[in-house]
């Protein structure tokens, strides 16, 4: 039984190998992967992702309703006269928020996105909340580098 077991488990790594480089190959053939992957936290994957799901982001109007569809963008919960305060969105596209959200993780080691993580830590945001801020500010210029068709360019410093 374990032999069996061992030379399936085989042939499924044989065939996501296969899988992966189809969708790098793909990737590459895209005219606009070499502008997502320019962005530090942006790879092979996570680039094949938003590009699935956003394409060249011409659906939509702002970067503001491109967050509202990943469902990154704070939401206010309103009732009547009540109004509480803004609250992550549990609605949205799953698979492009899980992916903003990995990607704004694999960033942190970007000067820019950390100091803009700790920022947020030190406003007393918890890890996945600074992540999210984080996200919706990479989304932002995600949004950019699509429309224009520009590759990332980092921040200038500021001087202090």
């Amino acid at each position: 039984m374990l032999p069996k077991l061992a030379d399936s488990l085989k042939s499924i790594l044989l065939q996501r190998q296969s899988v992966a480089t189809d969708i790098e190959r793909m990737l590459d053939d895209h005219p606009l992967s070499s502008v997502l992957t320019s962005m530090p936290g942006v790879g092979v994957r996570t680039g094949a992702r938003i590009l699935l799901e956003v394409g060249d982001a011409s659906g939509f109007a702002s970067a503001g309703h491109l967050a509202a569809y990943a469902g990154i963008a704070p939401v206010t919960h309103r009732s009547g006269s009540s109004i509480r305060g803004e609250h992550p969105a549990r609605s949205g596209n799953h698979k492009l928020k899980r992916a903003l959200f990995l990607s704004s993780f694999a960033a942190l080691h970007d000067p820019a996105s950390r100091a803009y993580y700790d920022r947020k830590r030190a406003e007393g945001k918890k890890h996945n909340a600074a992540l999210i801020c984080l996200a919706r500010r990479r989304c932002d210029v995600i949004y950019a580098m699509l429309k224009t068709g520009q590759p990332y360019r980092a921040p200038a410093p500021i001087p202090a």
